[in-house]
């Protein structure tokens, strides 16, 4: 997850006398890299996860120290180092109370520590943590793509994750991020990753297969859920102009099962774009689990279309409402009743339907069997 808030109070609290004075709840905010800021000037170039770092000469007012948060925040940075001492004195209370309400780390240091010496410091480990990451991407790609290979990724995965744990994925999509060019779709990782809260060291998020992939290591499930369905939320609120979709596995044991949770979190993916959902969790969808999981498309078409053949022709031909009528039959267990009610249509008028239906079909639709025949063809329409 990149080198983060904690990391740097971590090796900076004893060094550099470095403290969280406010918005603790982002501590697991990744950084890309460390700017200098005396005016808000280049903060409208932001692309995500900056840190910035300011003596205060330019906002030695509490309103401008206040705006400088807020456009922070709004430009997708991941906090602000304030050195103390000479030109600010003390946080005003109203920068702290924002940043805690909007969880937007805020730090300080004291004005005797050389802000040079601590950047250059800051810059390598992020530089080495990016270095890192990337290795640890290509090592869990591979993973996924040829998981019986396991000397091509465990040496690189072991230091960092508990491979013998539970491994969960969630693959996050806009339906276009593979259209994106690479800065824009940086971009938007950048932003992702700042919605991601409380996911650092037991986690990763990187882009492959025009999806971003969020994998959690040797979590309890109930804790990766409040995680993503925080994530969504976030991602609903920050981003209200763009559609995102997360699909979530459910969880497997051992590295060699990565791809296995991959592929069930893609499934669980394909069905939010689907449906429209925000988040969709694979263990919610019954049925569907098996049914997503095909990946012979031309076998899946043929179970559907093969059953449903003769009442798709009926409506084609007479604009009729046969096979919605056997939908809401197959989904009401056979109730002529609850059919009627759905569908807002005289019982009688379903009655002569059904008829037809059955003789269309060859079917007396009386047995579990031949009705799951027809259920499985019309859930596969769904899809």
């Amino acid at each position: 997850m990149g080198f983060t808030i904690e990391d740097m109070l971590v090796v900076s609290q004893d060094r550099y006398k470095m403290v969280m004075v406010a918005g603790s709840a982002g501590w697991s905010n990744s950084i890309s890299w460390l700017l200098m800021l005396e005016d808000l000037t280049i903060i409208h170039n932001f692309t995500g996860k900056e840190f910035a770092v300011t003596t205060g000469l330019g906002f030695q007012k509490e309103e401008d120290m206040l705006r400088l948060a807020r456009e922070l925040h709004t430009h997708n940075a991941s906090g602000l180092l304030v050195n103390t001492g000479y030109y600010v004195k003390e946080i005003p209370r109203s920068v702290k109370e924002y940043c805690d309400e909007s969880g937007f780390p805020l730090l300080v240091v004291p004005w005797e520590i050389s802000l040079s010496d601590l950047m250059k410091d800051i810059t390598i480990r992020i530089f080495v943590q990016s270095e890192t990451d990337e290795q640890i991407s290509g090592a869990l790609i591979r993973a996924i793509e040829q998981p019986e290979a396991q000397d091509l990724y465990t040496r690189e995965l072991l230091p960092h994750f508990d491979l013998d744990g539970t491994f969960e994925v969630a693959l996050v999509t806009t339906g276009d991020l593979d259209k994106m060019d690479t800065v824009e779709r940086r971009r938007m990782a950048y932003r992702m990753q700042l919605y991601l809260t409380n996911l650092t060291h037991n986690g990763h998020f990187f882009y492959y297969a025009s999806y971003f992939v969020i994998i959690m290591n040797a979590m309890e499930e109930e804790e990766c859920a409040e995680i993503l369905e925080a994530f969504a939320e976030r991602v609903t609120r920050r981003i209200p102009d763009r559609k995102v979709y997360i699909g979530v596995s459910d969880q497997v044991k051992d590295i060699e099962n990565l791809h296995l949770a991959y592929k069930r979190a893609r499934a669980a993916a394909e069905m939010a774009v689907k449906r429209e959902r925000g988040i969709q969790f694979f263990d919610q969808m019954g049925l569907y689990r098996m049914l997503y999981m095909v990946e012979d498309r031309a076998l899946l078409k043929d179970l559907s279309d093969k059953p449903l053949s003769p009442l798709i022709e009926y409506d084609r031909d007479h604009n009729g409402e046969y096979l919605m009528t056997l939908e809401s039959f197959l989904r009401n267990g056979g109730s002529i009743k609850a059919v009627s009610e759905e569908l807002f249509v005289h019982r009688n008028t379903i009655l002569y339907r059904m008829a037809n239906i059955k003789s269309l079909l060859g079917s007396s639709l009386e047995t579990p069997e031949e009705r799951m025949v027809f259920m499985v063809a019309c859930m596969i329409r769904q899809m």
